[in-house]
């Protein structure tokens, strides 16, 4: 048997690792149903929730209502997915007591985040294909009726997700497991602020100064402009690129600070005792 060495730091030896996370991810959630079944059972509560609401308001007369509310729905499911799956997925190597065994191998810092980014893609995927279908299959509304801006709407939510999923993550490395309940709701702190389910314009002006400075308010603004039959606001879009990429950034930093924290006091050893 012929074993392949590869040069450690060549873009094949990075990708066979990165791979390697996605697959030990895959291969535990593949295990386990109730994993399965916790990635659709909120989000079709929630739209099935929402759906009702929106038949309700549909026999008031307020048609562009059910298509706001149902796309924004799908939205925020997106976002609030892609900040908890990763969080999750960094948790369960703290449960399981196997993140000191991922901090001592040759796995790099930003190539095990790289594989925990890329199996939450394909669970955010997974639930909102789920989600879209159901959405046309009971409600009649088709997620393409947001138009072409829909695929840079999702990326911006996927990448804001994830930026919140990593200031969690850095909470739990510098406060410990206690700081669990920030990986698990620091979204729902966005919720309100970002006009999800409301113009950003019904919030008191100091809120909406707020407001601006997240790209999620963006997207929601943009996706209203889009479904009330306006051009696709690619200023809106440029503003929420150029804030994710600066959250983004200050996001890696804040993990990188935490991690060295983590470990020049013996945090690792200690979590899941």
């Amino acid at each position: 048997m012929t074993t392949l060495t590869l040069p450690p730091l060549s873009l094949a030896a990075r990708r066979m690792r990165v791979m390697g996370v996605v697959r030990r991810d895959f291969a535990a959630l593949r295990r386990s149903s109730i994993r399965v079944f916790e990635i659709l059972f909120w989000p079709t509560v929630e739209l099935v929730l929402w759906g009702f609401m929106t038949l309700f308001l549909q026999t008031q007369r307020v048609p562009f209502v059910v298509s706001f509310l149902l796309g924004a729905v799908l939205l925020w499911q997106l976002l609030q997915k892609a900040s908890n799956e990763i969080s999750i997925a960094f948790l369960e190597d703290i449960w399981s007591r196997n993140l000191l065994n991922v901090q001592v191998s040759p796995l790099s810092s930003v190539e095990y985040l790289i594989g925990l980014m890329l199996f939450s893609l394909g669970k955010v995927a997974f639930a909102v294909a789920i989600m879209a279908a159901l959405a046309f299959g009971l409600y009649g509304f088709g997620v393409t009726s947001i138009g072409v801006g829909l695929v840079p709407f999702m990326g911006v939510l996927l990448v804001l997700g994830w930026s919140l999923g990593l200031v969690g993550i850095a909470a739990v490395l510098r406060f410990g497991e206690n700081a669990q309940v920030i990986a698990w709701s620091l979204v729902f702190v966005v919720q309100p602020l970002a006009g999800i389910f409301y113009p950003v314009s019904v919030l008191p002006a100091p809120l909406q100064a707020v407001s601006w400075f997240l790209p999620a308010s963006h997207v929601f603004e943009g996706m209203r402009t889009v479904m009330a039959g306006g051009a696709l606001p690619w200023d809106r879009l440029a503003w929420a690129a150029a804030l994710n990429v600066g959250y983004l950034a200050a996001t890696l930093g804040l993990f990188a600070w935490a991690l060295k924290y983590a470990r020049r006091h013996g945090k690792l050893s200690r979590f899941g005792d």
